[in-house]
């Protein structure tokens, strides 16, 4: 379905039929979704502004084909239905970004929509869950379908522990790895071409200051269970707090490891903390790769215990706010920076060092081609 905005009103297109809405955004959508929910999770549900099919109604016609000093930019933010995903999503907004707001909860993806258009903007929702590579791809080839250009590229959608039961995912994934590192990787490598085809694009992923090494010579270990506990060892490997998924708030457990509690409140994950350090890699490699292309690629840790719904339910006292986040996100996508580097924050930092080794920059680069199903680069 595609729900559109021109002239003051908001029109629907569904199965060709282009008919007047009456209600609210959201009422309108929700009614319809009633009718063709179980679609929900395996078709992405678009919705768009007006302006952006035509950029403004009232210029089309002085408007010759192809004129791309009329379009306007475009960002992709995945988990941008709430916490600081949402706040950067606004902030593009309101730099006059047409902007593709991602996450799993289409009420909520469609009400930041609805307040972006409400302000005059541009925006669209896209849902899809990341602990699904089908449906990543699905989200990648809507973008590249109904998009000519993408700017920027903000990888923000992550999750600090499992759904209660979800030792893997579908595709055979430990599902925090996949979520937060594996279906970014997925995401980016499909978006190159719109990347690539703009000037001066940016794509920033947001990583953490828990960072876990690789292990590559052990598979079944890295990437579907974590190591065996030795003698002695506190058992708490997994998050002590509440195992919901919430894609749409980026790193809740953003606390560096030597401020990890003894005391189970506030303990970090492997799978965590080696899915933020495969994003550095991955950011490094990427990096170098996009040489001379103009695309600046960057990873931070944006702030500490964000004041999100995730670290209020686990209980935990907010130590830094989503706008302080954002702040750190919007300085480099704005900001004159050198591309392949890690923030701490507002700050260049030095990240684990084995983000910095080549070889296993290599590794990660093949094992994660092979486990998302891309070709080998030769």
């Amino acid at each position: 379905m595609l729900l559109l905005r021109a002239d003051g009103f908001r029109y629907g297109l569904w199965k060709g039929e282009l008919f007047r809405i009456g209600r609210s955004f959201k009422e309108e959508y929700m009614a319809v979704l009633k009718k063709v929910g179980p679609l929900l999770m395996t078709i992405p549900i678009l919705t768009a502004a007006f302006g952006l099919q035509t950029w403004a109604a009232d210029s089309l016609a002085a408007q010759e084909p192809g004129d791309a000093a009329l379009e306007p930019q475009v960002a992709l933010v995945t988990g941008s239905t709430g916490g600081m995903g949402q706040e950067i999503a606004w902030r593009l907004h309101e730099l006059g970004y047409h902007v593709i707001v991602h996450g799993r909860s289409a009420e909520r993806g469609l009400a930041l929509v609805d307040e972006i258009l409400e302000a005059g903007g541009s925006a669209s929702f896209h849902a899809a869950d990341f602990t699904s590579l089908e449906q990543v791809r699905s989200l990648a080839m809507t973008v590249l379908a109904g998009y000519d250009r993408l700017d920027v590229l903000v990888n923000n959608a992550g999750i600090g522990s499992a759904e209660e039961g979800m030792e893997w995912t579908n595709d055979g994934i430990e599902p925090v790895f996949q979520v937060n590192y594996l279906s970014h990787f997925l995401l980016t490598d499909l978006l190159l071409p719109r990347l690539r085809s703009g000037e001066g694009a940016r794509i920033v992923n947001v990583a953490s200051a828990a960072q876990a090494p690789l292990v590559f010579d052990d598979e079944e270990e890295l990437w579907w269970k974590e190591p065996e506990e030795e003698e002695g060892e506190d058992p708490g490997a997994e998050l002590e707090a509440d195992p919901t998924v919430v894609e749409e708030e980026a790193d809740p457990w953003d606390i560096p490891q030597e401020e990890v509690a003894d005391d189970g409140g506030a303990r970090i994950g492997l799978p965590y903390a080696r899915s933020k350090l495969a994003q550095i890699l991955h950011t490094f490699d990427l990096a170098e790769e996009l040489q001379g292309t103009g695309i600046v690629v960057n990873a931070l840790h944006p702030a500490t215990f964000m004041d999100t719904y995730m670290v209020e339910r686990a209980g935990i006292e907010p130590r830094a706010t989503v706008e302080e986040g954002a702040d750190a996100v919007m300085q480099l996508l704005t900001e004159p920076v050198e591309s392949g580097q890690y923030f701490n924050q507002m700050e260049p930092a030095r990240a684990h060092e084995q983000a910095y080794d080549r070889e296993a920059r290599r590794e990660l680069r093949e094992v994660s081609r092979r486990l998302v199903g891309l070709d080998p680069q030769e």
